[in-house]
């Protein structure tokens, strides 16, 4: 079947491109994009026609951080489950950091990953490879299998190695493998078991305080061990304006990096803790309205490349025990989308920076053909009405996460329709 996706307005940041115009679609690839009819999509039965008149059309976005429940108990959703409720938000391609169960450390496990997100044919599913045999941080992991069984990075997910010598020769092991590794940045002694920002919100509520210098301390090492090890090294879910400014100041003096931010650090403050809800619990912690301005700055600005979910669908036991107990994490793919677009609807991000960093910035970052709308490339694609003003309840999810602090809120864009590789995978309305 052949498709033309007609009227719309086209917005792709990698070509500059932003007009109302034409895609064609042919065996699951984009064949062209402009108003001159490609031979073969003469009207005919055989071409399907998608009117987009007053809609958006994106490339699928590419979330760098998105946990699937599955191999594992310890999360709600499977595969299947959790790549539904991504292409509903218009994400086409995901990476699964290594803390499943069993942990991501073996060929086996990441091939399994790969067969069920073949089997569930909603998105792409890309494995991220722990850096560390089991995540424990001690002995390294075959990495050179790893990349042979499909990961497109290495990762210790949300368990930062703390003994610098392991992770010098990690980072070593690594760059001569020329793989991508993924850091997060954290000194547990520092963190001393904290659950919130230290600040004045967590001492008013009797919360353990994680300050900042947990997390900048810990970027400071890793980014001198990146600068002797050469490797190319992507730093996830930064939360603190000094990391930004850290981050800059690193790319300025030519080192190969790149970073990311939850989407949920671009809207929430430590201030939101104020009634113990546990849906605000996360990791890194909600830091103070400074951190958050300068996170919206570094993503305005460039430093920071990429807006991730962070996505952690957990079952409702997880978030009924008291703040400091619950498991933190937010259900958040079916939200990354809106929540970026309403930073464009306040200002505070043009629409240009807002799609860069959901679509070809976290593809490049990943090196894979993803997140454009380019001759040649997959099908993958989202049609969004601007102008569809919604409320969000999370128990309208499709995620069989409900874990969501965003209940109520109002957002002024919806995804319509959801292709990948050329074939309708989410659809809310006729087009």
């Amino acid at each position: 079947m052949k498709i033309i996706i007609q009227q719309g307005r086209i917005i792709d940041p990698s070509q500059q491109l932003d007009q109302v115009t034409n895609i064609y679609i042919s065996h699951g690839h984009i064949v062209a994009v402009g108003d001159q009819i490609p031979t073969g999509f003469e009207p005919s039965d055989e071409v399907e026609i998608l009117d987009a008149q007053g809609l958006w059309v994106l490339p699928g976005l590419v979330d760098l951080q998105a946990r699937l429940g599955e191999p594992g108990k310890h999360l709600a959703g499977t595969i299947a489950s959790e790549t539904k409720a991504a292409v509903s938000g218009g994400i086409t391609t995901l990476c699964c950091p290594p803390d499943t169960q069993p942990v991501t450390d073996t060929q086996a496990v990441t091939e399994l990953i790969q067969r069920r997100a073949r089997q569930a044919a909603t998105a792409f599913v890309l494995p991220l490879g722990a850096l560390t045999k089991d995540l424990a941080g001690e002995q390294l992991s075959n990495m050179n299998s790893l990349k042979a069984g499909g990961c497109v990075a290495l990762s210790q997910a949300n368990q930062p190695i703390q003994n610098p010598l392991v992770l010098k020769n990690a980072l070593n092991y690594a760059a001569s493998q020329d793989l991508l590794v993924m850091l997060r940045c954290e000194n547990q002694q520092l963190k001393n078991h904290g659950v919130a920002h230290s600040g004045a919100v967590s001492t008013r509520l009797g919360l353990n305080p994680i300050p900042r210098s947990a997390e900048t301390i810990a970027l400071a090492r890793d980014l001198i061990l990146v600068a002797e090890s050469g490797v190319r090294a992507h730093f996830s879910q930064v939360s603190c304006a000094e990391s930004v400014k850290m981050i800059a100041q690193a790319k300025t003096q030519g080192l190969a990096v790149t970073c990311d931010v939850a989407a949920h650090q671009l809207h929430l403050t430590e201030m939101d803790l104020l009634e113990f809800n546990s849906l605000f619990h996360v990791s890194p912690p909600l830091r103070s309205q400074d951190d958050q301005l300068a996170l919206i700055a570094g993503v305005a600005d460039g430093t920071i490349d990429a807006i991730v979910s962070d996505h952690t669908p957990l079952n409702k036991d997880h978030k009924l025990l008291p703040f400091g107990e619950s498991t933190p994490g937010i259900s958040a793919l079916e939200t990354l989308l809106p929540l970026t677009l309403k930073l464009v609807s306040q200002g505070q991000l043009s629409l240009e920076r807002a799609i860069s960093a959901l679509t070809w910035q976290p593809a490049n970052i990943i090196n894979v053909m993803a997140g454009r709308l380019s001759s040649g490339y997959s099908a993958d694609l989202c049609l969004v009405d601007p102008e569809a003003f919604w409320a969000f309840d999370p128990a309208q999810l499709i995620s069989a996460g409900k874990n969501s602090p965003f209940a109520g809120w109002r957002f002024e864009s919806e995804v319509v329709t959801t292709l990948f590789q050329g074939r309708t995978v989410y659809q809310n309305r006729a087009v």
